[in-house]
Protein backbone atom coordinates (compact mmCIF):
# COMPACT_ATOMS: atom_id res chain seq x y z
CA UNK A 1 0.00 0.00 0.00
CA UNK A 2 1.12 3.60 -1.31
CA UNK A 3 0.58 6.40 1.42
CA UNK A 4 -0.05 9.39 0.35
CA UNK A 5 -0.88 13.17 1.57
CA UNK A 6 -2.87 15.68 -0.14
CA UNK A 7 -2.87 19.19 0.94
CA UNK A 8 -5.78 20.52 -1.13
CA UNK A 9 -8.81 22.80 -0.25
CA UNK A 10 -10.69 21.70 -3.21
CA UNK A 11 -12.73 18.37 -0.98
CA UNK A 12 -14.80 17.82 -4.36
CA UNK A 13 -11.19 17.29 -6.49
CA UNK A 14 -9.97 15.63 -3.01
CA UNK A 15 -12.78 12.92 -3.18
CA UNK A 16 -12.37 12.17 -7.09
CA UNK A 17 -8.37 11.71 -6.73
CA UNK A 18 -9.01 9.50 -3.71
CA UNK A 19 -11.51 7.58 -4.77
CA UNK A 20 -9.41 7.02 -8.23
CA UNK A 21 -6.06 6.21 -6.74
CA UNK A 22 -7.35 3.71 -4.17
CA UNK A 23 -8.01 1.16 -7.18
CA UNK A 24 -4.04 1.38 -7.47
CA UNK A 25 -3.66 0.15 -4.23
CA UNK A 26 -2.94 3.93 -3.13
CA UNK A 27 -4.19 5.59 -0.33
CA UNK A 28 -4.52 9.24 0.19
CA UNK A 29 -5.41 11.46 3.39
CA UNK A 30 -5.90 14.92 2.69
CA UNK A 31 -6.11 18.27 4.58
CA UNK A 32 -7.68 21.22 3.31
CA UNK A 33 -5.47 23.59 5.34
CA UNK A 34 -1.92 23.78 4.90
CA UNK A 35 -0.86 23.76 8.36
CA UNK A 36 -2.58 20.86 9.37
CA UNK A 37 -1.11 19.07 6.24
CA UNK A 38 2.45 20.49 7.89
CA UNK A 39 0.95 18.89 11.13
CA UNK A 40 0.36 15.34 9.27
CA UNK A 41 3.35 15.41 7.50
CA UNK A 42 5.00 15.60 10.87
CA UNK A 43 3.75 12.84 12.48
CA UNK A 44 2.36 10.61 9.79
CA UNK A 45 4.42 8.31 7.63
CA UNK A 46 3.86 8.76 4.35
CA UNK A 47 5.42 7.76 0.76
CA UNK A 48 4.68 11.09 -1.00
CA UNK A 49 3.02 14.60 -1.10
CA UNK A 50 0.14 15.81 -3.40
CA UNK A 51 0.43 19.65 -2.86
CA UNK A 52 -1.82 22.25 -4.45
CA UNK A 53 -0.44 25.77 -4.43
CA UNK A 54 -3.58 27.76 -3.86
CA UNK A 55 -4.36 27.36 -0.31
CA UNK A 56 -5.88 29.31 2.17
CA UNK A 57 -3.38 31.25 5.29
CA UNK A 58 -0.23 30.12 3.16
CA UNK A 59 0.76 29.89 -0.53
CA UNK A 60 1.73 26.23 -1.66
CA UNK A 61 5.14 27.55 -2.65
CA UNK A 62 5.68 28.83 1.15
CA UNK A 63 4.45 25.61 2.54
CA UNK A 64 6.71 23.56 0.69
CA UNK A 65 9.96 25.51 1.55
CA UNK A 66 8.36 24.68 5.51
CA UNK A 67 7.90 20.87 4.56
CA UNK A 68 11.88 20.41 3.07
CA UNK A 69 12.83 21.86 6.56
CA UNK A 70 11.39 18.86 8.15
CA UNK A 71 10.66 15.98 5.25
CA UNK A 72 12.93 15.19 2.37
CA UNK A 73 9.45 13.19 0.74
CA UNK A 74 8.84 13.36 -3.00
CA UNK A 75 6.19 16.02 -4.01
CA UNK A 76 4.21 16.57 -6.66
CA UNK A 77 2.28 20.07 -6.89
CA UNK A 78 -0.98 19.92 -8.80
CA UNK A 79 -1.72 23.42 -9.14
CA UNK A 80 -4.28 25.16 -11.85
CA UNK A 81 -1.52 28.04 -11.21
CA UNK A 82 0.31 27.76 -15.08
CA UNK A 83 2.57 30.43 -14.68
CA UNK A 84 6.71 29.18 -15.81
CA UNK A 85 7.86 31.23 -12.97
CA UNK A 86 5.36 28.86 -9.96
CA UNK A 87 6.65 25.74 -11.97
CA UNK A 88 10.05 26.93 -11.86
CA UNK A 89 10.26 28.05 -8.19
CA UNK A 90 8.37 24.98 -7.30
CA UNK A 91 10.77 22.89 -9.06
CA UNK A 92 13.97 24.52 -7.11
CA UNK A 93 12.37 24.57 -3.93
CA UNK A 94 12.40 20.80 -4.06
CA UNK A 95 9.22 19.66 -5.61
CA UNK A 96 10.00 16.55 -7.84
CA UNK A 97 7.26 16.92 -9.86
CA UNK A 98 4.70 19.54 -11.67
CA UNK A 99 1.34 18.64 -12.67
CA UNK A 100 -1.20 21.12 -14.07
CA UNK A 101 -5.06 21.18 -13.59
CA UNK A 102 -7.54 20.08 -15.05
CA UNK A 103 -5.54 16.57 -15.28
CA UNK A 104 -6.55 12.50 -15.91
CA UNK A 105 -5.97 10.97 -12.35
CA UNK A 106 -4.48 8.10 -14.81
CA UNK A 107 -1.42 10.49 -15.31
CA UNK A 108 -1.18 11.39 -11.25
CA UNK A 109 -1.34 7.46 -10.73
CA UNK A 110 1.66 6.95 -13.15
CA UNK A 111 3.77 9.84 -12.27
CA UNK A 112 3.41 8.82 -8.54
CA UNK A 113 4.68 5.16 -9.05
CA UNK A 114 7.58 6.50 -11.48
CA UNK A 115 8.74 9.09 -8.90
CA UNK A 116 8.51 6.55 -5.97
CA UNK A 117 10.60 3.90 -8.35
CA UNK A 118 13.17 6.59 -8.71
CA UNK A 119 13.47 7.72 -5.16
CA UNK A 120 13.47 4.15 -3.60
CA UNK A 121 16.26 2.92 -6.14
CA UNK A 122 18.41 6.10 -5.07
CA UNK A 123 17.29 5.40 -1.12
CA UNK A 124 18.05 1.68 -1.78
CA UNK A 125 21.57 2.69 -3.36
CA UNK A 126 22.61 5.10 -0.88
CA UNK A 127 21.61 2.64 1.50
CA UNK A 128 23.95 0.17 0.02
CA UNK A 129 27.00 2.40 -0.30
CA UNK A 130 26.55 3.83 3.66
CA UNK A 131 25.96 0.42 4.61
CA UNK A 132 28.88 -1.39 2.73
CA UNK A 133 32.11 1.47 3.73
CA UNK A 134 31.45 4.30 6.73
CA UNK A 135 34.23 6.31 6.41
CA UNK A 136 35.52 8.19 10.14
CA UNK A 137 38.26 10.28 8.48
CA UNK A 138 38.88 12.23 12.04
CA UNK A 139 39.38 8.78 13.87
CA UNK A 140 41.01 6.95 10.84
CA UNK A 141 38.61 4.24 10.87
CA UNK A 142 36.89 2.78 8.07
CA UNK A 143 33.85 -0.02 8.94
CA UNK A 144 32.80 -2.59 6.26
CA UNK A 145 29.53 -3.81 6.78
CA UNK A 146 28.93 -2.31 10.31
CA UNK A 147 32.80 -3.95 11.10
CA UNK A 148 35.62 -1.75 12.10
CA UNK A 149 38.62 -2.65 9.67
CA UNK A 150 41.65 -2.74 11.90
CA UNK A 151 43.93 -1.05 9.57
CA UNK A 152 47.13 0.54 9.62
CA UNK A 153 47.88 4.48 8.67
CA UNK A 154 49.04 3.58 5.24
CA UNK A 155 46.26 0.87 4.45
CA UNK A 156 43.69 3.39 5.82
CA UNK A 157 44.76 6.50 3.31
CA UNK A 158 44.54 3.46 1.16
CA UNK A 159 41.51 2.40 1.08
CA UNK A 160 40.00 5.40 1.93
CA UNK A 161 41.40 6.78 -1.82
CA UNK A 162 39.58 3.96 -3.20
CA UNK A 163 36.33 4.48 -1.72
CA UNK A 164 36.47 8.44 -2.92
CA UNK A 165 37.16 7.53 -6.52
CA UNK A 166 34.94 4.45 -6.20
CA UNK A 167 34.63 2.62 -9.94
CA UNK A 168 37.55 5.19 -10.84
CA UNK A 169 41.21 3.76 -11.36
CA UNK A 170 44.16 4.83 -8.80
CA UNK A 171 47.09 4.32 -9.63
CA UNK A 172 50.04 3.21 -7.30
CA UNK A 173 52.04 6.20 -7.85
CA UNK A 174 48.90 8.40 -6.72
CA UNK A 175 48.90 6.18 -3.87
CA UNK A 176 52.33 6.45 -2.77
CA UNK A 177 52.37 10.09 -3.47
CA UNK A 178 48.84 11.24 -1.64
CA UNK A 179 49.75 9.37 1.78
CA UNK A 180 51.72 10.60 4.31
CA UNK A 181 52.28 7.32 5.29
CA UNK A 182 53.72 5.75 2.64
CA UNK A 183 57.89 6.81 2.08
CA UNK A 184 58.08 8.62 -1.49
CA UNK A 185 60.82 5.79 -2.20
CA UNK A 186 58.27 3.12 -1.87
CA UNK A 187 58.22 0.48 -4.50
CA UNK A 188 54.58 -0.41 -6.37
CA UNK A 189 55.29 -4.01 -4.65
CA UNK A 190 54.98 -2.54 -1.06
CA UNK A 191 51.73 -1.14 -2.34
CA UNK A 192 50.63 -4.10 -3.94
CA UNK A 193 51.51 -5.96 -0.03
CA UNK A 194 49.26 -3.92 1.46
CA UNK A 195 46.09 -3.33 -1.01
CA UNK A 196 46.32 -7.48 -0.33
CA UNK A 197 46.15 -7.14 3.71
CA UNK A 198 43.23 -4.81 2.97
CA UNK A 199 41.50 -7.13 0.85
CA UNK A 200 41.97 -9.84 3.28
CA UNK A 201 40.50 -8.16 6.13
CA UNK A 202 37.63 -7.24 4.19
CA UNK A 203 37.11 -10.90 2.82
CA UNK A 204 37.07 -11.45 6.85
CA UNK A 205 33.72 -10.39 6.24
CA UNK A 206 32.50 -11.17 3.01
CA UNK A 207 34.68 -13.91 1.58
CA UNK A 208 32.68 -14.43 -1.69
CA UNK A 209 33.21 -10.76 -3.27
CA UNK A 210 36.05 -9.00 -4.78
CA UNK A 211 35.98 -5.46 -3.90
CA UNK A 212 39.36 -4.42 -4.56
CA UNK A 213 39.81 -5.08 -8.61
CA UNK A 214 43.94 -4.93 -9.81
CA UNK A 215 43.97 -2.79 -12.77
CA UNK A 216 47.06 -4.31 -14.78
CA UNK A 217 49.62 -2.09 -15.29
CA UNK A 218 47.54 0.93 -13.31
CA UNK A 219 46.59 0.28 -10.27
CA UNK A 220 43.30 -0.19 -8.41
CA UNK A 221 39.56 0.17 -8.28
CA UNK A 222 37.21 -0.69 -5.99
CA UNK A 223 33.74 -1.97 -7.28
CA UNK A 224 30.28 -1.09 -7.12
CA UNK A 225 28.93 -3.35 -6.82
CA UNK A 226 31.63 -6.16 -6.32
CA UNK A 227 32.15 -9.30 -8.36
CA UNK A 228 31.98 -12.83 -7.35
CA UNK A 229 35.16 -14.36 -6.29
CA UNK A 230 35.89 -16.82 -9.20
Amino acid sequence: MIKVLMIEDDPELADIITRYLAKFDIEVTNAEDPYIGLSKLEIGDYDLLILDLTLPGMDGLELLQKIRKVSDIPVIISSARDDIVDKVVGLERGADDYLPKPYNPRELEARIKSILRRHNKTEEKQARQQKTFEVNEEGMMISFKGHPLQLTPAEFDILNMLIKHKNGVVSRADIIYNSEFINDDSSYKNVDVMVSKIRSKIAKYDPDHTYIKSVRGVGYQLLDPPQPNK
